[in-house]
Order: structure tokens, then C-alpha cells, then sequence
């Protein structure tokens, strides 16, 4: 991995290939070997980019402060150092409401957005009772030994149909999380309500789901189709939470397709 200082923060990050630049964006409670199979296969027409947010993987744990404003201005101050100048930017989970974010903070650095398994922030898309259980829950769960805390999660990311190497490199993956950052992102989630940036979105975004998502259901997907003009929502049959992960070849063919229609 290569590393880059940030406003005081160290950012990890992977890249491959070249041609324009797509920004990758991961889920909570992971980093940014979540990508792999996307970092492989997408990497012979673009140039992938793949972040460890703060607090994640090897970049720095962010000050406890941190929250979803933060995370898009240190990335985008990230997009600059490394002079990706307009940048895809495809979202997964968390790393969705932080696309969100970005744009809103940000309009000019999105070309296009691919919003997977997104959430336009907790408080923008789930009942307020449903927020303040995440939030209670991933905060009883920051300071937990990782055989405690992982085997809950599977459920809830993959369906019974993910074969055992998947579940075992997700274990894998989510066993390096730090409490520093779960924190933060916990946070970070539950109170951003990005509801208002939507309707002015005018980049092409795609909305890719799986109808088996337990997390981030098709009801949320919908709702962000209403309410962002220029989305279109794909729904993969029997996929749940980390698409991109349990479905690759599904997930990188609806990419790879968006992408090539919205070249500038």
C-alpha cells in the first residue's frame, strides 16, 4: 500500500491501473480490502483508487471529534494530493453517505456517483429508534475482542448463500477494526441527514442494491431514487449488504457499464 499525509493524518491507500480515476469508498467496520475483487478487475480501463478511511486499516485513528464533514474534507484534500482532479467516486455502505457528503461539501470533485448499499446518513434514512440502536449498539461493541464482536456482523452483510472463503476473508477483514474508528464512524453515521443534498445532485449516480440487503433495504434504495434526479437504481436478485463482494462480477459489469456511459 501506498501512504500520503493529509492534514495530519496518515491515509493509506491502494491503486491500480490507468485511465480515469475511480474513487473507491468502503463500508464501516472494514477498509479498504473490501475492493479487491473491484481494484483487480476494474483496474484495466480506470485508475482505481482505494482508500483506508481515518481510523481504518493502516491510515491514523481521527481525533474523536470526527464526523461525516470531516471524513469528505480529509478526502478531498486526499483527491487533490494525489491529483485525481474530477473522480468517479462508488460508495459502499458508509463509504456512500461519505460520497454524499463529499458532494455536498465538495460538487465539484464527483464526476459521476455509484451509491452502493447506501444510506443518505442513518438520520436521513432510518427511523430514529432504529438510529439510536445502531449507535448504541456499535458503541457497547468498539472496545470488544474481535472473536466477541465479528461473527454477529456476517448476518447482516451476507446472505446464507456466501460460500465459507468469502465469510472467512470478511472475518479476516473486519477482526483489524480499532475501537478509535468504530467509534467515529458510528457517530459519524447516526447523525448525518443528507436529505437535503439530493435533490440537487445533477451528476449521473447509479443505486446498486441487493434485494437480500438486511442492512440498508430496498425501501432506503427507493427512497434516494425519488428523491435524486439523475439516479437510477439496479437491483441485484439474492445479494445482500457487500455487494461488491458477494456478487464481483454482477457488481463490476453494472459499474464498468455506468462508468463507460458517463465518460466527460
Amino acid at each position: 500500500m501506498d501512504e500520503i499525509d493529509v492534514a495530519g493524518l496518515r491515509i493509506a491507500y491502494e491503486r491500480a491501473g490507468e485511465g480515469p480515476p475511480l474513487l473507491l469508498l468502503h463500508a464501516g467496520v472494514s477498509d479498504s480490502r473490501v475492493w479487491r475483487r473491484q481494484l483487480d478487475e476494474l483496474s484495466d480501463e480506470f485508475t482505481v483508487v482505494a482508500w483506508d478511511a481515518p481510523g481504518c486499516g493502516r491510515s491514523s485513528d481521527p481525533p474523536e471529534t470526527f464526523r461525516m464533514p470531516d471524513y469528505a474534507d480529509c478526502l478531498a484534500a486526499f483527491v487533490d494530493a494525489l491529483g485525481l482532479g474530477r473522480t468517479h467516486v462508488l460508495g459502499l455502505s458508509f463509504g456512500g453517505g461519505l460520497a454524499l457528503e463529499l458532494y455536498r461539501r465538495h460538487p465539484t470533485v464527483p464526476m459521476t456517483l455509484v451509491l452502493a448499499s447506501a444510506y443518505a446518513g442513518w438520520a436521513g434514512s432510518l427511523p430514529a429508534e432504529v438510529v439510536e440502536q445502531r449507535l448504541q449498539q456499535w458503541l457497547r461493541e468498539a472496545d470488544l475482542p474481535p472473536t466477541r464482536l465479528v461473527p454477529g456482523w456476517i448476518p447482516s452483510l451476507l446472505t446464507e448463500a456466501a460460500p465459507a472463503g468469502l465469510i472467512d476473508e470478511v472475518v479476516a477483514i473486519m477482526s483489524d477494526v480499532r475501537p478509535a474508528g468504530y467509534r467515529a464512524m458510528a457517530y459519524a453515521l447516526a447523525e448525518a441527514d443528507l436529505r437535503d443534498v439530493l435533490p440537487h445532485i445533477d451528476v449521473p449516480t447509479l443505486l446498486l442494491y441487493g434485494d437480500a440487503d438486511q442492512r440498508s433495504p430496498l425501501n432506503v434504495a427507493e427512497d434516494l431514487q425519488a428523491k435524486i434526479p439523475t439516479s437510477r437504481l439496479v437491483v441485484m436478485p439474492g445479494v445482500g449488504h457487500w455487494s461488491n463482494m458477494e456478487a464481483p462480477e454482477t457488481f463490476n459489469t453494472e459499474v464498468r457499464n455506468f462508468l463507460r456511459s458517463n465518460q466527460s
